[in-house]
């Protein structure tokens, strides 16, 4: 699982730090993955949380919601969140049915829902997170992650490093000067 830390969380939530610390800390409306180990140590964020922190930051700014009035919507997206891929909610929409009811719904779908609802679609979040997070983005590539990370192998300075520590090679070499 990939982690970012509590500055790079700040840039893709758009939060102040006091207002990260309250809701995920004071308030615990959205907890932290990893807390800071002590005074001054940043702690680790998933793009689960930093999504449902995005949500959040969006229901208050743009709807004016009382927020902890919806922490179990919060804590119940959350722990969904955290058994699917990131690539299958492209295209999704959230609708939000009440202080503890929610629905992911298919943007293609043109059935509506039967219920008033509050529609957050996901994809906005999802290029931010994307990108901070070096996820595959919509029509990006292949849309499935890397198992190991790409490293160079075969490169000048990796040869002259392993030829450099062989013992032998470097005894042979000055022994072919010399001679």
């Amino acid at each position: 699982m990939r982690l970012v830390p509590t500055r790079q969380a700040l840039q893709l939530t758009g939060l102040s730090p006091a207002k990260l610390r309250e809701w995920t800390s004071r308030r615990a409306l959205i907890p932290i993955d990893v807390p800071p180990r002590s005074q001054g140590s940043s702690g680790q964020y998933s793009w689960q949380t930093i999504l449902v922190l995005r949500l959040a930051v969006t229901l208050k700014e743009k709807f004016s919601l009382e927020l902890q009035a919806h922490r179990g919507i919060f804590d119940s997206l959350h722990r969904y969140l955290k058994n699917r891929s990131f690539i299958a909610l492209w295209d999704k929409t959230l609708a939000l049915r009440g202080p503890t009811d929610w629905q992911l719904v298919d943007e293609s779908t043109d059935e509506p829902l039967r219920v008033d609802a509050i529609m957050l679609r996901l994809n906005p979040h999802l290029e931010v997170l994307a990108e901070g997070f070096a996820l595959p983005g919509k029509f990006g590539g292949s849309a499935q992650l890397d198992l190991f990370p790409a490293s160079p192998i075969g490169s000048r300075r990796s040869q002259d490093v392993a030829h450099a520590r062989t013992p032998s090679t470097r005894y042979a070499s000055r022994r072919r000067r010399s001679a």
